[in-house]
């Protein structure tokens, strides 16, 4: 029987109906959805859900209920991440999850959700036999976890996020380079903080999950439509990253809806998105990382199916 996992975060809410076996740990997925449903939007700056966030969100997981609903999972786990966190009436807005839609809603701590990431990033991986860092930029923070194998070890929660960073930083359609500017050393100055100089010397390889590297590797190779099979593994150079930043950057909002490869709806964060990775590689001093489809959702159906 099939399980679902829901992944409510700040920027996307995204399913994956998936079945897995118990005794290699193998996933096949059966249907996939995401959408970009902002959440988030003014928890930095306000504190809470607003109610035109929540509407949104809820409207989504009316149909990935009926989804559910459809495939007979035999379980579902909802996790909450980020913008629930921090948010005032995050507790309420699980409660709703869990009564409105009958999902096992979970509000995530960072370590929680660092190694639901890591466990998703390695499945189906033969394991590395140097320290891997799996880089995970969402809405509302920046996830890290370093690891040995399939086993995690330090990892860190960190307040960079592609709605929180456009929202403290951005306020010109195109951002002015003052912007990025501001934007770029302030993430800078919280990896600097948050992450240990012993542990980011210590990684020798790096694998990006979630919307922001995905897009990335998908405007790189122009993926039209989105081909996951094509972005899962692909390499991703700092260069390329780079080269991104200032590309879109130049852009208005409207110019980036339309750029090949990239999911409209990602147009308003994707130029924090790339400073954000871009800021993430030069902290582990890496010239390349490795774009995986693999994240939490695989994370989350294993723990699921009672693997790991």
């Amino acid at each position: 029987m099939p399980v679902a996992v829901v992944d409510i975060g700040t920027n996307s809410t995204r399913l994956l109906i998936a079945e897995v076996d118990r005794s290699t740990g193998a996933i096949v997925e059966l249907l996939r959805r995401s959408q970009v449903t902002r959440l988030g939007d003014g928890v930095d700056s306000g504190g809470s859900l607003s109610e035109e966030a929540i509407a949104r969100t809820f409207k989504t997981l009316a149909g990935y209920r009926a989804a559910i609903d459809s495939h007979e999972c035999e379980a579902n786990i909802a996790v909450l991440t980020s913008a629930v966190r921090d948010a005032s009436n995050g507790g309420a807005f699980a409660e709703r999850v869990r009564e409105d839609f009958q999902l096992d809603a979970h509000v995530l701590s960072g370590e929680e959700e660092a190694q639901l990431t890591f466990l998703g990033a390695m499945s189906d991986r033969t394991a590395p036999t140097e320290p891997t860092v799996v880089i995970d930029v969402g809405g509302g923070s920046t996830e890290f976890v370093i690891g040995l194998g399939h086993a995690a070890g330090f990892h860190a929660s960190l307040p960079v996020g592609v709605v929180r960073m456009s929202e403290r930083h951005i306020d010109s359609d195109p951002p002015v380079p003052e912007q990025l500017q501001s934007l770029a050393l302030d993430v800078r100055t919280i990896l600097q903080q948050g992450l240990p100089a012993e542990e980011r010397a210590s990684v020798k390889w790096g694998i990006a999950v979630a919307g922001t590297a995905t897009s990335a590797a998908s405007i790189d190779q122009e993926l039209d439509p989105y081909d996951p099979a094509r972005v899962q593994g692909y390499p991703l150079q700092l260069g390329t990253i780079e080269m991104l930043v200032a590309r879109l950057a130049d852009m208005n909002e409207a110019r980036r809806r339309a750029v090949v490869g990239l999911n409209p709806d990602r147009a308003p964060t994707i130029v924090a998105g790339m400073i954000i990775l871009e800021q993430a590689l030069r902290a582990f001093a890496l010239e390349e990382v490795e774009v995986s489809e693999h994240d939490i959702l695989y994370g989350g159906a294993l723990r699921l199916a009672g693997i790991r």
